[in-house]
């Protein structure tokens, strides 16, 4: 069976409904064969990271970059993890007051390191999330965990 990981920084309402939408969409009854597993980002370990087949990351744009918890939890499963997840597949949801640019570029640097692959463009969303938005989370969620079992 795949796993799909879900590391995420919800300290907002904003973050909290973008956050059920994608988990939402990832365990959705109809995809079989995939594992969904949560963790906060300050709690997610290497292990998590080395168990899974793709990674669904989840952060609000504080300042212009992604939240100190998504760094920290890169900062600890770059290294142990750099071989050994090459070629796995990523997506992201980002949440900001004003602006996402500067945390979307983060990851993208973060993940080229890693040799992760994007499996679609990132949600990204500046002030309160609307229907349309949390739809996209959704789908992102789910198209992540359908990819996870064609291999």
């Amino acid at each position: 069976m795949a796993r799909l990981l879900l590391v995420h920084h919800t300290p907002s309402p904003s973050m909290h409904s973008m956050f059920e939408a994608a988990r939402s969409g990832a365990a959705d009854p109809a995809i079989t064969g995939v594992e969904v597993v949560t963790r906060a980002a300050l709690a997610a370990t290497v292990s998590d990271v080395l168990q899974a087949d793709g990674y669904l990351l989840g952060s609000p744009a504080n300042l212009g970059y992604i939240s100190g918890a998504l760094k920290h939890f890169f900062d600890q499963i770059y290294y142990p993890c750099l071989e050994e997840t090459v070629g796995r597949r990523y997506g992201l949801y980002l949440h900001g007051n004003n602006d996402t640019t500067g945390a979307e570029l983060a990851v993208d640097k973060i993940t080229t390191g890693l040799r992760w692959r994007r499996a679609q463009a990132p949600v990204t969303v500046v002030g309160e999330p609307s229907r349309s938005d949390l739809d996209a989370c959704r789908e992102l969620g789910a198209a992540l965990a359908a990819g996870l079992t064609l291999g």
